[in-house]
């Protein structure tokens, strides 16, 4: 039976059973590029170097038999950045030096197969099952041949907590909720559990939600009477539950 735990004041996710993985999703490396053209400047390169240090920090303490790309590793959509060509190998190579490395690709991983290693692990965007688990995304819908698992982690949607008078507002938060599995797969009845995994990349956040554009996901538009939900910060204090999904979603 697979057990995950979040790992403390990380917006990364532990899963373990006969293998052991490091799940982190939404890098957006090369997201630099688009906030230039908005006058908004960070240092150069040093993003990368951060992803690199956080990430391999957590293979040395966790010692992973893998680590679990959720996706949109990369930031332009459709196109290679300038700065993607050089950083996006440079940081799977790092990142393979210490652990095997599993890519499922995102809504803005096109074209990446042009930028990874042949030692890089690359599946299809539907995602893949561990056990009774689904690791996905979260860009498209689940297909009916994974309708057995009884629990989806998904990032895309970059949860972010709004509350103007908190001293929270603006922070990335882990959402847990449980819905009606027939939502997601029709032909089922029972529970489902889905774990949306903050972004990893500690800039995309915001203190106002007008100025958040938030990712779209068909599976959260299928399942917005939720059943039972808990927000957690990445300290690990739960905030709250159904009631104010729509503070973070």
């Amino acid at each position: 039976m697979l057990q995950t735990r979040i790992i403390p004041t990380k917006p990364a996710l532990i899963m373990e059973g006969e293998k052991k993985y490091l799940v982190v999703t939404d890098l957006h490396i090369g997201f630099e590029s688009s906030m230039a053209l908005n006058e908004i400047f960070i240092g150069k390169n040093s993003t990368i170097s951060e992803t690199i240090e956080e990430i391999s920090q957590m293979i040395n303490e966790e010692k992973p038999d893998s680590v679990i790309l959720l996706g949109d590793v990369k930031s332009s959509v459709k196109s290679i950045s300038k700065s993607e060509w050089g950083e996006i190998p440079l940081f799977f190579e790092k990142i393979s030096e210490k652990s095997d490395v599993i890519l499922i690709p995102g809504n803005h991983d096109a074209n990446i197969s042009r930028l990874i290693p042949q030692n890089i692990t690359m599946i299809s965007s539907t995602g893949m099952v561990e056990e009774n688990v689904l690791l996905t995304h979260g860009h498209t819908m689940p297909s009916e041949n994974f309708s057995h698992v009884e629990k989806i982690i998904m990032g895309h949607v970059h949860p972010v907590f709004f509350q103007e008078d908190s001293i929270i507002n603006g922070q990335r938060v882990w959402i847990s909720m449980k819905v009606e599995k027939e939502k997601i797969f029709p032909n089922k009845s029972g529970e489902l559990e889905i774990t949306i995994i903050p972004s990893f990349n500690k800039y995309f956040y915001a203190t106002h939600r007008k100025k958040y554009k938030k990712s779209i996901s068909p599976i959260i538009d299928r399942i917005k009477s939720v059943a039972k939900a808990r927000i957690v910060t990445l300290d690990g204090t739960i905030i709250g539950n159904e009631t104010i999904i729509d503070q973070v979603l």
